[in-house]
């Protein structure tokens, strides 16, 4: 029977209450594998889970670090990893839950982080300035279509970082994605929630909307007092860039309303490109959370 279980997704299909629901039939522990989560106060925009609504279930990962601290893919895998062992040393259940694609195979396979070059870095992010986050992102599309999948082309230093590790190494960032032979955690199961395409846009558009009353622009502008700029990566989370953005009167509150719309709908789409090429994940077809609890049981049961 496997301690070791994943729920991923696109944003918007209901991965937090399955993990909820499922850690507390299996009495576990959650860590979490959003990378925007990590970050303490971006509550309303990544959808963080009340405490009310966590019931109870011990969550690890989330609000550890300032919105001014810049995190990376190989901190979160040491860190994640060190959390994941000690938890399984104690003979708990563990359900990892995210969307954030890189993160949970940085969990669970082994991948290579190569060591950063200044003054390569210093030139891309110059480039960044000059030409834009969006031409950058096309670039990273070109060299790396898998890459451009994963990070969003609003996460320009995610975006530059991947071109850093293209131009140090000769070959595409997702090079260091690993075979399949090189799993950590092959205990690990993988479940992916499905969701068909209009009904996926009909929730993300009802979750923007649903932040937006819950405060969000507030909540934003709370963040900026706080440091927010002054921080490249959860800067440019969506719903935070956006309206960054009208709080800089570049845009309308609706127009950045509607922008977190369609860069979420975006995001999504490449979530779900992305998990689909991990065939060690069993999906999950549109259900009921409970449903779904019941379906992962029972794996987990014959596993």
């Amino acid at each position: 029977m496997s301690h070791l279980i994943v729920i991923c997704g696109a944003t918007a299909t209901g991965k937090s209450d399955l993990a909820v629901a499922i850690a507390k039939k299996l009495n576990a522990e959650i860590v979490n594998a959003d990378s925007m989560q990590l970050y303490k106060g971006m509550d309303i925009g990544t959808a963080k889970l009340t405490n009310e609504e966590r019931q109870g279930i011990p969550h690890h990962l989330l609000d550890i670090v300032d919105v001014t601290t810049d995190v990376t893919v190989a901190w979160y895998q040491e860190l994640a990893r060190k959390t994941i062992d000690e938890l399984l040393a104690q003979d708990k259940y563990v359900v990892i839950v995210g969307g954030t694609g890189f993160y949970i195979k940085a969990i669970l396979d082994d991948l290579n982080f190569p060591d950063t070059d200044p003054n390569v870095r210093a030139g891309l992010e110059a480039q960044a300035e000059k030409i834009g986050g969006a031409a950058m992102h096309a670039r990273l599309a070109k060299l790396d279509p898998a890459a451009a999948l994963a990070i969003p082309k609003e996460n320009v230093r995610r975006v530059v970082r991947a071109l850093e590790v293209i131009e140090i190494t000769g070959k595409p960032f997702t090079a260091n994605l690993p075979r399949k032979d090189s799993t950590k955690y092959p205990q690990a199961l993988q479940f992916g929630l499905a969701s068909n395409r209009a009904n996926l846009n009909q929730r993300v558009d009802a979750r923007v909307e649903k932040m937006w009353a819950q405060g969000l622009v507030d909540e934003t502008e709370e963040l900026i007092n706080q440091g927010l700029l002054e921080g490249k990566t959860a800067q440019a989370a969506l719903g935070y860039a956006q309206i960054i953005r009208f709080k800089h009167g570049e845009i309308s509150e609706s127009d950045a309303k509607e922008l977190t719309k369609v860069a979420t709908r975006q995001y999504a789409r490449r979530q779900e490109t992305w998990f689909t090429r991990d065939e060690r994940i069993t999906w999950l077809v549109p259900a009921t959370t409970s449903e779904h609890a019941g379906t992962v049981l029972g794996t987990i049961l014959k596993a």
